[in-house]
């Protein structure tokens, strides 16, 4: 096919390549890549941070004498409803900034996406801090806020699926969670450092250092190159092939860039051979609608594992142990949750994504099921220190959910996600999958409280459930995808490879030509930019 033909310098970049040396083809994990994994999840710390200080501030007396609900006794209290809203606009403002961050990382580039949310999350602080009796004003806030931080949920990881090299991409796309959970424990961390000030330093503070993060990311963000890809997409195409040679430690020469180009390249001229993309193409195209609701479903299960549900519900658990103290509390779930991801970082690199998946999803399912039945059955609600030995079960079982998540479904999903797309679709399915997430995200900080009122701990049945449903679409939809490059695992999903066995599949074994015969151009194209790649000294000749 016309695509499938090497360029004239393609092709004396080509006889180059094959007299480099292979001990120089070796990936290296460079100061660089990791340097962009970090600086860019500066946006996953971003959104940590403004979810973990809301707690903290319904605690605090100023916050609660200037935006609470005065009581006949005299007493200051927040409503279901308000608590809900202040808290639920965050997650409101980042579902619509998600839908519309796929179109500006393809518009203006991935960079200066992530730079232009950073924008907006200084703007919602800015009307965060000057709130002063209000509390609707903090509310838009945090609405204001959110656009930003669900901007950069997309365009992050999106960043830094298609700048790592193959060999730590899925490390440096699950650092986005690492540094959530690390933004959580700092904001926990202020909170407990001012909340005994009585004046509005004691929540302004810890609000104004958001301004901190946003100009770290919005500012660092700018000295990191542009995604290859994207570079690549808008003909810059020696810009690309300098940034993955330099990412990965190689020569701009070497026979693994040339074939990353390569594959890039097919890929790109694939796309240009057919028609303009339309928007619905997201779920017309080839093997599309499997793949956009897969992101849609393990982005939602993120939120259905009921992490969040901990986090709300926690000051209730401990409290079983007369730990009485919130913040103390909050610290301790957070240190867990930072602890652990850590260890999820290990798993991401060492395991294949199915089976931790599988495996975190079974724990949580068999944590939740302890958790629901001895709160409900055995604990003493309206004095718990009368049941001391089921206070302690819901606090261990409370931390080894906190680990399972932490471990695996925190950081994977976000790794898994990233992969699941070709080029031509990423942005705006995840776009799409993420508006999943945060949707769910705000529907759970919203009626939590309602529902733990109605039925208390048997609400971790549903989240049982949901976690062995995950279990399944685990096992039956997703391939495996640790150590493919992207191209590699949209040829994986193109050729409907079985999920099941996919660990073991190889793309250099290619079909014959009886085989291809009743396949349509698209898989067959797939296929061939496979060979590109598994067989690296071969070149399809013109």
């Amino acid at each position: 096919m016309p695509f499938l033909k090497r360029r004239e310098h393609e092709a004396h970049n080509a006889s180059m390549v094959e007299k480099t040396p292979s001990s120089g083809n070796e990936q290296k994990i460079t100061f660089m890549a990791v340097y962009l994994g970090l600086v860019a999840s500066i946006g996953g710390f971003m959104f940590g941070y403004v979810s973990g200080q809301i707690s903290g501030f319904f605690l605090m007396d100023d916050f609660a004498a200037r935006f609470g609900q005065l009581q006949a006794d005299g007493t200051i209290l927040f409503s279901a409803a308000r608590q809900g809203t202040i808290v639920g606009l965050l997650c409101v403002g980042a579902l619509f900034g998600s839908l519309i961050a796929g179109k500006m990382a393809d518009s203006i580039g991935r960079r200066l996406a992530i730079s232009a949310s950073a924008l907006f999350c200084c703007i919602g602080t800015i009307i965060e801090i000057s709130s002063s009796r209000a509390w609707y004003q903090f509310a838009i806030g945090r609405l204001v806020n959110g656009l930003g931080i669900g901007a950069l949920s997309v365009t992050v990881p999106m960043y830094q699926s298609e700048s790592s090299p193959a060999i730590i991409r899925g490390v440096l796309v699950a650092s986005y969670q690492l540094f959530i959970t690390l933004g959580i424990w700092t904001a926990e961390m202020i909170n407990y450092g001012t909340h005994d000030m009585q004046s509005s330093a004691s929540w302004r503070i810890p609000n104004g250092l958001s301004f901190l993060w946003a100009l770290i990311l919005g500012g660092g963000i700018l000295l990191l190159p542009e995604s290859p890809r994207f570079a690549y997409r808008v003909g810059r195409e020696e810009e690309a092939r300098n940034t993955i040679a330099k990412l990965a430690g190689l020569s701009p020469q070497s026979r693994i860039v040339s074939d990353q180009i390569v594959e890039i390249r097919v890929k790109l001229d694939e796309e240009k051979a057919g028609a303009d993309t339309a928007w619905y193409e997201i779920f017309t195209g080839p093997r599309m609608f499997y793949r956009t609701i897969l992101g849609i479903v393990l982005q939602a299960g993120q939120q259905l594992t009921g992490a969040n549900y901990f986090f709300y519900y926690g000051t209730t658990v401990f409290s079983a142990t007369g730990l009485s103290d919130s913040y103390v509390t909050q610290i301790i779930l957070g240190s867990v949750n930072v602890g652990c991801t850590f260890g999820g970082l290990y798993v991401v690199q060492k395991c294949g994504r199915r089976n931790a998946l599988m495996v975190g999803a079974a724990w949580m399912c068999m944590c939740f099921l302890v958790f629901a039945l001895v709160g409900h059955l055995v604990l003493d609600q309206a004095n718990p220190s009368n049941t001391p030995t089921a206070g302690t079960v819901l606090i261990v079982f409370s931390c080894l959910f906190i680990v399972a998540f932490a471990t695996t479904w925190g950081p994977l999903v976000w790794a898994v996600v990233a992969e699941l797309y070709p080029a031509r679709y990423r942005a705006p399915c995840m776009a799409l999958a993420t508006s999943s997430n945060w949707l769910w995200n705000f529907l759970m900080s919203f009626f939590t409280r309602f529902i733990t009122g109605s039925i208390d701990y048997l609400y971790g049945l549903v989240f049982a459930a949901c976690c062995a449903a995950l279990i399944a679409i685990v096992f039956f939809c997703v391939i495996e995808s640790k150590d493919r490059s992207l191209e590699e695992i949209d040829t994986m999903y193109v050729l409907g490879v079985n999920p099941i066995t996919s660990a073991s599949w190889d793309g250099s074994k290619l079909p014959t030509s009886s085989e291809t015969s009743n396949r349509n151009s698209s898989e067959v194209d797939a296929e061939r930019a496979m060979s590109v790649e598994r067989v690296p000294s071969k070149y399809v000749e013109e």
